[in-house]
């Protein structure tokens, strides 16, 4: 079963938590899909500042974002004048109002990934990169489980799917080091995926990493 379904969907309120917490009784469509696009938005915006995860949390009149990115200054910008542009983005494009005002209050916060070798999701939007930049599937592989696992990893699991190469016909390539047990609950396991659009279609980019236990 740890293999049919996504690793932090198994681990909800065990390892794991929501990525959105609210409560919503008679708008939740309107209010799910401004999180889905305040998510788009904001994984875009920041993709150059090493943009991870994105924690959205409602309560009555109050809307906090966290983000969580590799490159903190980038978004904060000197005297904070990063977050100020950007809450004003988010409340002019976003955010739905009632008149002239905001429904609820914004509130963003920033929060520093310590080891980006650690992220799933960036490691696997590191991979896709080098793809599309035509550098060999394998050595690209095998550069990268060295990364995470010198970086403290319990195991790492990568896999490649599609015309990897250019090849002429699609396969699909793994390289795994340490263990990563996916029906193991209590285990820490990260998970992301990033296709990489390359001259000769799609390649997929999937990424387990077991996380190190924390001391």
């Amino acid at each position: 079963m740890g293999q049919k379904v996504n690793p932090k969907v198994i681990r909800l309120l065990t390892v794991n938590n929501w990525s959105s917490r609210w409560f919503e009784d008679k708008n939740y469509k309107e209010t799910l899909l401004e999180d889905y696009k305040i998510r788009k938005a904001l994984m875009e915006k920041l993709k150059n500042a090493g943009i991870s995860e994105i924690e959205i949390e409602r309560s009555i009149n109050s809307l906090r974002i966290t983000a969580y990115v590799s490159k903190p200054g980038m978004v904060i910008g000197r005297g904070g004048t990063g977050l100020e542009e950007l809450k004003v983005y988010l409340q002019k494009n976003f955010i739905r109002k009632t008149g002239s005002k905001s429904q609820h209050k914004l509130d963003i916060k920033v929060e520093p990934i310590k080891d980006p070798n650690l992220d799933a999701y960036l490691v696997a939007k590191n991979i896709s990169e080098q793809l599309i930049r035509r550098l060999p599937a394998k050595r690209i592989m095998t550069a990268t489980v060295e990364k995470v696992i010198g970086s403290g990893a319990k195991g790492v699991r990568i896999v490649l799917s599609g015309r990897i190469g250019g090849a002429e016909i699609g396969r699909r390539e793994k390289l795994q080091k340490g263990t990563v047990p996916l029906s193991t609950i209590r285990e820490n396991i990260t998970y992301a995926s990033h296709p990489a659009l390359t001259k000769k279609g799609y390649i997929g980019v999937k990424v387990w990493i077991n996380q190190p236990e924390e001391k």
